[in-house]
């Protein structure tokens, strides 16, 4: 193992919507319970740009490194650590550490805690080359593991896993995909396949629609086309889906799919629109007997599971590997919502 240096290149901000700059900062050290991860590849997510912005109800660590789908290599780790040994694989998600005592935790809904350190938010997260992760929260990754190709299920992998499990649907029932030609979205389609589910699509524009067919979903609508985007999703899924997950950011996809979603199926909010609000029509949500749930990330056993899923070749996400230098044209290009698939950073660049 090669020795550990002083500084290390990272992506660092010092006030909301301030400067990305590429620069040389320390390499942490890990505390009696945290491994240091050697980053070698990170997934950049929607959720780094909220944090950039600081336009959710949750102040941000400042400064800050963001990102929080960091897949590497351990290189150090704290006295009080025993499921990590130096050389192994490991991962960086949105959660970095929670108490593992309140009855969140107990119950194993470890994101909700209370007193949960987030990765690229509260912590300093994987935009740099290396990174410390409470060894409870680290993910185990295979050795062998491409780890560019595994950084986006880290977090984009985990979140859709746990959202298909919250709707709670059956093989062969339908579900529906809002905003499925993303990060989220691709990663939601090829989970719900290997699932069992029937995938109805939705997203804007051609090139989003032929990678959704390419991945798995048997029909696609394109908001930019429907005239009745309710109407069209009932008929292609006789009556409306089963299940739908709203990875998209629009506002108004997320009010439409209490609309289309069949009687007595299930509506998963996913995304997190700054600011939106969830609307239905009670007399619709009632009579139908919808159910509209809340799904955030995943705990140690879904991140476990979603991995395993991976590993056995049955998703993948579609990625543009581009430097840790080049992440600032990243943030322009997630804010004008021209990305297709996911992008993940190399921080030796």
């Amino acid at each position: 193992m090669s020795e550990i240096p002083k500084t290390q290149k990272a992506v660092i901000f010092y006030e909301n919507k301030g400067e990305l700059q590429y620069k040389d900062i320390p390499v942490p050290e890990p505390k009696a319970n945290e491994i240091l991860i050697n980053v070698k590849y990170s997934g950049v997510c929607h959720t780094d740009l909220h944090a950039w912005h600081g336009d959710w109800p949750l102040p941000t660590k400042l400064p800050l490194v963001g990102g929080h789908e960091g897949a590497g290599v351990v290189v150090a780790k704290g006295s009080e650590v025993k499921n990590f040994e130096i050389g192994d694989y490991a991962g960086i998600k949105w959660l970095n550490g929670s108490c593992m005592s309140c009855e969140f935790c107990e119950k194993s809904f470890e994101a909700n805690c209370p007193k949960a350190d987030l990765s690229g938010y509260t912590h300093d997260g994987s935009f740099q080359q290396y990174a410390t992760a409470d060894a409870v929260q680290a993910a185990h990754i295979p050795k062998g593991t491409d780890l560019a190709e595994v950084a986006p299920i880290l977090c984009a992998g985990v979140t859709v896993y746990k959202a298909l499990k919250t709707a709670d649907l059956e093989p062969g029932q339908w579900v529906a995909i809002s905003g499925a030609g993303g990060g989220l979205g691709t990663l939601a389609i090829q989970y719900a396949k290997a699932m069992g589910l029937r995938v109805l699509a939705i997203d804007g524009g051609e090139d989003k629609g032929t990678l959704c067919k390419e991945l798995g979903a048997e029909v696609f609508v394109d908001f930019t086309k429907s005239k009745d985007i309710v109407s069209d999703i009932q008929a292609a899924t006789n009556g409306g889906p089963h299940g739908v997950i709203n990875v998209s950011v629009s506002e108004k996809a997320i009010e439409q799919s209490t609309e289309y979603v069949r009687t007595c199926g299930t509506v998963v909010l996913v995304g997190l629109p700054a600011g939106a609000v969830a609307r239905a029509q009670v007399f619709g949500a009632v009579v139908k007997s919808i159910a509209i749930k809340g799904s955030y990330v995943g705990n140690r056993a879904d991140t476990r599971e979603a991995i395993d899923f991976f590993a056995r070749g049955l998703v993948k996400s579609p990625i543009k590997i581009v430097g840790l230098s080049e992440l600032p044209r990243v943030y322009e290009e997630m804010e004008k919502g021209a990305i297709l698939g996911r992008y993940v950073v190399d921080t030796s660049k």
